[in-house]
């Protein structure tokens, strides 16, 4: 389906939903968002533009809970009874587990948004400090002796997931093997003092609490960083990254029973509306829409990216190959 047919069918729904609810006066609605660490300052400001455009369209008062944190980790909670309205979470990964634990979600999932419900992307870049005193330039200047890198848990983080896949496949590109790729990320984590939960947290750790030479991050944090500590870091772009692709739904079981399906369902449509895209741009998530895209392109720094797809045959077999129990990363991580 294209954008334009479902933002059609979107107005269409709305107004059948408005007449509907019509003549009496609409009780006031409150959506639970569950998501992942770096989206708080994206959902504070587009929470109030979609609270105001459901009101002018609707006549309904809509209100927001945000929950942040690892998105692993908050997919768990969703899983355990956390009664989102809906996932916006890290990765597509993170999403089919509310399918495959408990059908909180169809299997697919995925086909009912545009851009297989990725409204906005980013990708991984490098953090360092003021000067860049170590002189990181690209992935393999993590691996030197005496560099202390920070990143968060892949166990319980989506943007950790993007950032160990980024420096894998960096590797199996550059040395040729998928056992060149595995002994260099070993290399990588034996570098990492330690793991936060989620990526804001290893943002803090860097930023805030000054530990680590460099920080590999969100693209859309660094960004944030940037713009928070001025020139007291610096921002490094690699030679190749990955196109990360965060994923949003509602969940369906929550939003039935809670009756909330309708609001619910426009709060992510109007994800992609000129709108929703501009503040997608604003808060340095890249842009899906041609005109967003357009209007944001000087913003982003042109580098060469690979899908999860391309390099690991999609989410379902990088989970199985690398961060379920017993696979790579720990396998890597426990001998340290």
């Amino acid at each position: 389906m294209t954008t334009r047919r479902y933002l059609l069918n979107l107005t269409l729904a709305a107004a059948l939903a408005g007449a509907a609810l019509g003549a009496a006066a609409q009780k006031p609605v409150t959506l639970l968002n569950v998501s992942y660490d770096p989206t708080r300052e994206l959902y504070v400001e587009y929470n109030a533009a979609f609270a105001k455009h459901w009101k002018a369209k609707t006549g309904q008062d809509v209100s927001f809970r945000q929950s942040h944190g690892g998105s692993g980790k908050q997919a768990r909670a969703i899983i355990d009874g956390l009664d989102a309205d809906v996932a916006t979470l890290a990765l597509a990964g993170d999403t089919d587990a509310l399918q495959t634990n408990g059908g909180w979600i169809p299997q697919d999932w995925q086909k009912r948004l545009p851009h297989n419900s990725s409204p906005y992307t980013s990708t991984i870049v490098l953090v360092v400090r003021k000067g860049n005193p170590k002189g990181i330039k690209d992935w393999d200047d993590l691996i030197k002796p005496g560099v202390s890198v920070i990143t968060p848990n892949p166990k319980t983080s989506g943007g950790a997931r993007w950032n160990y896949l980024a420096a894998w496949e960096f590797a199996k590109r550059k040395l040729g093997s998928e056992a060149q790729a595995k002994a260099f990320v070993g290399k990588l984590y034996a570098n990492v003092p330690i793991l936060d939960s989620g990526a804001r947290g290893s943002s803090i750790t860097f930023a805030q609490r000054n530990q680590g030479d460099v920080f590999i991050s969100w693209e859309n944090e660094a960004y944030l960083l940037k713009k928070e500590f001025g020139d007291k870091i610096e921002l490094v772009v690699p030679s190749i990254s990955i196109l990360a692709e965060p994923a949003v739904t509602v969940v369906d079981k929550n939003v039935d029973k809670k009756g909330t399906r309708a609001v619910a369902e426009a709060y992510l449509a109007y994800l992609y509306t000129d709108e929703g895209q501009d503040i997608a741009g604003k808060n340095f998530y890249r842009p899906v829409s041609e005109k967003a895209k357009a209007k944001y392109a000087s913003q982003f720094p042109k580098l060469k990216l690979f899908t999860i797809d391309e390099a690991f045959g999609g989410w379902t077999q990088a989970a199985k190959d690398h961060f379920a129990d017993g696979a790579s990363f720990d396998q890597i991580y426990l001998k340290k």
